[in-house]
């Protein structure tokens, strides 16, 4: 195989297994691999986390997952000409760079190239951190979706055209960069990932994923790519350009169909950024589904705009299709903050909703950010009211989240204090008044926990029952899980 496409490590910051360490399948990648599939050029997939999940090491203040830099170089065919790392997550940036560096170390011939991840909150603009990447080894980033990019480059490279690489959109080297300028607007045109070329077993064997794990076999699906709001927290304005495009509701169900009858999945976790921004799209996915008669469950994992979602019967529409699981993002409670953040809510709109989920069980799951440039205790109190109202209406779990400085956001440069970009996440202890905010937030999930026994007993009751059975219908339920086994790694590593 003269190609190698790799996913990096997963990174956890050892003294926060419970924000760092999620587990996501890389999706752009195996779009990739479809994309060099479909164009009949043959290539290796390495995934070096999932090809070894229970593997760990130390690196400082990190624990690292997955195979060696050794064994990555290993994997490598002699003929490799070529590879191309996943930039997958931020928290990840360390895998990255030192994989990079070991290929070239290994094999100084070979063309590696990263690639920018689009769609996802978590991920980062590689060509904000270009020189890092550069400066480890790395010959070219490729910025913008790889899916037909990636088979030019590689064609490129493979007949020594050298000449041509500056006509590659989103292509950038040491001496040049060509930003993305298209992006690919029918989605039902790509082919389906290759998902049977990754080792979807070992991911199975965890328990744990990014949304919660209810079944012994699922996956991740993309049916909708990009976002339309400009929120100053989030790369996705930078590496989307305020565009969403959406793939057809056929096209959506085909695609899980042929999991089930292929893969035996019944789980499916939805991964857009924002997959209702069509109200009718995802109601004619919904009738797709159960015109069909799928059996199946899908959980809204990385969260979508609740206004976008109708009215309650659209809700109920969802739940009759086999949707399980909702997550929504206020952000904040306070309406000052919300504005300098340029993210719209709606408030009443959601708390109908969220009530609606309840009613008809989809679990539901409320996002917010801490420390926002200028949040004061009167926006601090405001978004504790806003938990209190969604927890009293139905809502099943929160996650608090510490802002963090996301290279491609729009306040990237109003932060400093940090050493190494792994330490972008959602705990950044480097921030000078991260204890005043961690102690907020714990604050926050205690009073959330006792709202939540008082108006919605039952529900407690059943928690620890599934944390028990592994069967996980929320992510507060899972991520304890998560964290004990990522402290076995720890104390085995």
């Amino acid at each position: 195989m003269s190609i190698a496409l790799i996913n990096p490590n997963l990174v956890v910051q050892r003294n926060d297994p419970l924000t760092t360490g999620i587990v996501y399948m890389p999706l752009a990648l195996a779009y990739v691999a479809g994309a060099f599939k479909k164009n009949h050029i043959p290539f290796k997939v390495i995934d070096a986390f999932g090809q070894k999940p229970f593997q760990a090491r130390k690196e400082g203040k990190f624990l690292v997952l997955g195979l060696t830099c050794e064994e990555i170089c290993q994997e490598l065919a002699g003929e490799t000409r070529i590879v191309f790392i996943y930039a997958i997550n931020l928290t990840n940036h360390l895998s990255t760079i030192k994989i990079i560096q070991a290929i070239k170390a290994a094999k100084p011939s070979v063309k590696v190239v990263v690639l920018e991840n689009t769609q996802a909150v978590t991920a980062y603009s590689l060509k904000i951190v270009a020189q890092e990447f550069y400066q480890s080894g790395a010959d070219y980033i490729l910025t913008g979706e790889s899916d037909h990019r990636a088979v030019e480059l590689a064609r490129i490279l493979l007949e020594g055209q050298e000449h041509k690489l500056e006509a590659v959109e989103g292509l950038g080297g040491p001496d040049f960069y060509r930003p993305p300028a298209s992006v690919i607007a029918d989605l039902d045109t790509l082919d389906f990932p290759p998902w049977e070329l990754f080792p979807l077993e070992n991911y199975w064997s965890l328990r744990f994923a990014h949304g919660p794990v209810s079944s012994k076999r699922y996956l991740p699906i993309l049916t909708s790519r990009g976002c339309p709001y400009p929120c100053r927290f989030c790369v996705v304005p930078a590496t989307n350009n305020q565009r969403w495009r959406a793939r057809s509701a056929k096209n959506v169900v085909d695609e899980m169909e042929r999991r089930v009858n292929a893969l035996g999945v019944n789980e499916f976790h939805i991964e857009d950024l924002d997959p209702t921004i069509s109200d009718e799209r995802i109601r004619e996915i919904c009738h797709e589904i159960i015109r069909r008669n799928l059996e199946i469950i899908w959980k809204i994992a990385a969260g979508t705009k609740v206004e976008t979602i109708r009215n309650e019967e659209t809700v109920e529409l969802m739940a009759r299709a086999g949707c399980r699981y909702i997550s929504v993002s206020p952000e904040t409670g306070s309406p000052r903050l919300l504005k300098l953040m340029r993210k719209p809510f709606d408030l009443k709109h959601a708390l109908r909703l969220v009530k609606e989920m309840n009613r008809v069980r989809i679990r539901s799951q409320a996002c917010f950010v801490l420390g926002f440039p200028t949040e004061n205790d009167e926006d601090r109190e405001l978004t504790w009211q806003m938990v209190h109202d969604l927890t009293k209406n139905g809502i099943d779990e929160i996650a608090l989240f510490i802002v963090t400085p996301v290279p491609g956001s729009a306040i990237f440069e109003e932060f400093s204090g940090y050493s190494h970009l792994s330490e972008l996440n959602f705990t950044p202890a480097w921030r000078q008044d991260y204890k005043e905010l961690n102690r907020f937030r714990l604050r926050l999930y205690r009073d959330f926990l006792m709202w939540k026994l008082w108006y919605h007993p039952l529900k407690m009751i059943v928690q620890p029952m599934n944390f028990l059975r592994r069967h996980f219908e929320t992510k507060m339920e899972m991520v304890p899980y998560r964290a004990l086994v990522l402290k076995w790694l720890e104390v085995m590593a």
